[in-house]
């Protein structure tokens, strides 16, 4: 643009007479500006210049106010009225739509941005999918054998893979449907364009739609809400393999005879003993044990209970090689070679973020491809936010969801944080692993002076009626207040239990706070009420239902 010209600007983000001042004074601050008008109804600046000046100047010194701009005339999608806020979210999984109706509430236009299906991992090949897998090979489990078999003879089960997975997928297009392209649909404020994401900078998109063509897309906010996907080991050979991940494993419609699986996280112990119970012979490699990141109470509970099922859990060994030749995988060991007819690969999740160009807009990720935010969900880029699984953010759907609402209320000028000190997480195996809090080794990286106490399921009424005391609680305490500070269990319910943990530590209670609680007698809950009663007393004294 040069001298005595006058350029005009759509400007998004204004909400009152006072933020198009603010718009002026940001533009005449430009050098070369000679002045500017700006309307708050007609959404629109008019810049006279001195000399030649950019647009890319123009706009981010609007931009540093908090507002959008760009030529009238681009072909954008803006919420050019001047009626609210623009917020784009990138994907729609349970960070992207928890953030975009907190965004919609708060008075602000979305432009919500998907590549693939609507509903992203949870409802769609994550939680959902898996648990009811999870469910289907729990009752086959116990129609084959449980504690009570010799009053109730076992009857070992025909599993008809292809009814359950029928069963299983239906029930996941109902969620999608009523819990995300209903939703969408039906919420005007809420305009979807199905096509891939990247930064020109960092107040622009651009999409590729995937029916062709491609929108630029300008915004006041945006919070990138992209998920993560399988990561893959370098193994030698395995790329050349078709081995499954967790996604092509939960829409198998056949169980394979023998299933080998390499990982030990949560995907892959959990879905390990599905497949066995519904008929695989397993193999489960685990480079070091299983679920390592927590107390290692926890992984040899696990393993224990995996091999008394016949699951075969090769501890501290990894895969040199794999192959496969004709419909039979080779798994190359260093103790000899492993047969399979299908491969599982469940090594963790990578964020889904290298084509999002998040460097044109000043957004930083770690070595991972995780994106950094601060508890306000804020990246290293003003007026950019992120949530889920595609941040440094722990991978769960409940915190994706909490991130996305919080990142919302703050994009649109409110102030929340994530406090993560009391966050449960559950695995959903037999016994179930659940945990909250610290660790006894993690309380001692932090310095703090512990007492712990761990307490056998023997002792717990519930799990005797049961008949089925494997696993343990276990309590970990400031040694000089008694403040709780984490619960790991693996039990039958440990899920279940796992919350009144949650509010405990979240209510700053000390185990005899808990003691003093009152539990219903004969339920796996009650089993944190006597192990808090270990911490002064020895429980096997007291009648079974002492308070």
């Amino acid at each position: 643009m040069t001298e005595n010209a006058t350029t005009e600007l759509a400007i998004t983000g204004m909400t009152c007479d006072s933020c198009a001042a603010h718009v002026r004074e940001a533009l005449e601050a430009v050098s070369g500006v000679r002045e500017a008008q700006v309307s708050y109804p007609d959404a629109t600046a008019w810049v006279v210049l001195e000399r030649e000046v950019s647009i890319q100047q123009l706009t981010e010194a609007v931009g540093a106010h908090g507002y959008g701009a760009h030529p009238r005339g681009d072909d954008v999608t803006s919420a050019g009225d001047g009626q609210g806020l623009h917020i784009a979210v990138i994907g729609s999984g349970g960070a992207a739509m928890a953030g975009a109706l907190k965004a919609v509430e708060k008075g602000a236009r979305v432009t919500l941005i998907e590549r693939g299906t609507i509903g992203g991992t949870c409802v769609n090949i994550g939680c959902v999918p898996s648990k009811i897998m999870i469910r289907a090979a729990h009752i086959a489990h116990l129609r084959r054998e449980s504690p009570f078999d010799a009053g109730l003879p076992p009857t070992s089960p025909t599993v008809l893979r292809g009814p359950l997975l029928a069963q299983q997928q239906g029930r996941v297009e109902e969620l999608r449907h009523a819990k995300y392209e209903g939703i969408l649909e039906t919420t005007p404020s809420i305009k979807v364009l199905h096509g891939r994401a990247r930064f020109l900078d960092a107040q622009t998109l651009s999409v590729a739609l995937n029916d062709g063509g491609e929108r630029k897309v300008v915004f006041d906010r945006c919070l990138v809400a992209t998920g993560a996907s399988p990561a893959i080991p370098p193994i030698a050979g395995l790329a050349d393999t078709p081995y499954w991940t967790s996604t092509e494993a939960l829409t198998s419609d056949t169980i394979p005879g023998r299933l080998a699986v390499i990982g030990a996280s949560v995907v892959a112990v959990e879905l390990a003993q599905a497949f066995a119970r519904l008929g695989s012979q397993v193999t489960l490699l685990a480079r070091h044990t299983l679920l390592s990141q927590d107390d290692p109470a926890i992984g040899e509970a696990l393993a224990a209970a995996f091999r008394e099922e016949g699951i075969e859990v090769l501890e501290h060994t990894q895969a040199n090689r794999v192959a496969c030749a004709g419909d039979e995988f080779v798994l190359s060991l260093p103790t000899g070679e492993l047969r399979a007819d299908r491969l599982l690969v469940a090594t963790g999740r990578n964020p889904n973020t290298r084509e999002l160009s998040l460097e044109a807009a000043g957004v930083k990720i770690d070595q991972h491809g995780a994106i950094a935010v601060d508890a306000g969900l804020r990246t290293s880029a003003a007026h950019i936010f992120a949530a889920g699984d595609c941040t440094d953010q722990p991978q769960f759907v409940y915190v994706a969801a909490a991130g996305g609402t919080r990142a919302a209320i703050n994009m649109t000028g409110g102030e929340a944080s994530l406090d993560l000190s009391a966050m449960p997480a559950v695995v959903f195996t037999d016994p179930q692993v659940a945990t909250v809090g610290l660790s006894e080794q993690a309380a001692r990286d932090l310095g703090i002076e512990i007492d712990t106490r761990t307490l056998s399921l023997d002792n717990v009424p519930r799990a005797l009626a049961n008949f089925d005391t494997r696993g343990f609680i276990k309590l970990v305490a400031d040694a000089e207040t008694g403040r709780l500070l984490g619960v790991q269990a693996v039990a039958a319910e440990a899920g279940e239990l796992i919350q009144s943990a949650v509010l405990a530590i979240r209510n700053r209670m000390t185990v005899q706070d808990l003691a003093d609680q009152l539990f219903p007698y004969l339920t796996m809950v009650e089993g944190l009420k006597l192990a808090a009663q270990t911490f002064t007393k020895d429980v096997k004294q007291l009648s079974c239902c002492a308070g």
